[in-house]
């Protein structure tokens, strides 16, 4: 009968050590897959760093401008600035002309944009302004005033432009300063190139018009 009971003793304490040995493999399987789940989510999470850096760093920025419908603006951003584009109507470009005599530099002289973009649309093509939306004054971020008349609250000789609120600095639809405003230059165009008709690459210079 003694016999009998260590035997039984026995048994139970070595299926306590299997029990005990099942439970720890479940654990270290545990732990070992969620090492394994951090393992691979860390290199997923940095590959999504670098294009962030880059970014932040300057590098080119595409975008599909097929989406802009005429008379209307979006802003992207490059290197941390908006960077707007205006889909120009004819009657926009047209209205350029009328300014010249109101505006400080007509001619874009003072270099503020690309000279592929020194002409009187300040643009590659005169239908999409491509502008960094910052006022050349003290940094602040001008409004977009697109539309013509008393509708932008500017008065009813106002083509149409940009409105800084800080200091009451006004740009025509090319980013051309008015005379007597506190920004001392025109809104700066950024480099940047045509990859085709609906899609543009802000922060690398055009090789040709």
């Amino acid at each position: 009968m003694q016999r009998f009971c260590n035997l039984t003793d026995r048994i139970m304490a070595d299926n306590n050590v299997d029990r005990g040995k099942r439970r720890f493999l479940s654990i270290a399987t545990g732990v070992a897959g969620g090492v394994a789940g951090v393992t691979v989510a860390v290199p997923f999470v940095l590959s999504m760093n670098p294009s962030a850096r880059a970014r932040a760093a300057g590098a080119p920025v595409e975008i599909d401008i097929s989406r802009i419908e005429p008379g209307m603006m979006i802003t992207e951003e490059w290197r941390g600035k908006p960077v707007w584009i205006v889909r120009r109507t004819q009657e926009m470009i047209d209205s350029l002309k009328d300014l010249d005599r109101e505006v400080a530099d007509p001619d874009s002289r003072v270099k503020m944009q690309p000279d592929y973009a020194k002409n009187e649309y300040r643009a590659i093509k005169p239908e999409y302004l491509v502008l960094v939306g910052i006022c050349t004054h003290l940094g602040c971020s001008p409004s977009q005033k697109l539309a013509a008349g008393t509708e932008s609250g500017l008065g009813e000789g106002w083509k149409g432009g940009f409105f800084c609120p800080c200091h009451g600095s006004k740009f025509d639809l090319a980013g051309r300063v008015y005379k007597g405003a506190p920004a001392p230059a025109n809104l700066e165009v950024p480099p940047y190139t045509y990859l085709s008709d609906t899609r543009l690459l802000i922060g690398q210079d055009s090789k040709g018009t």
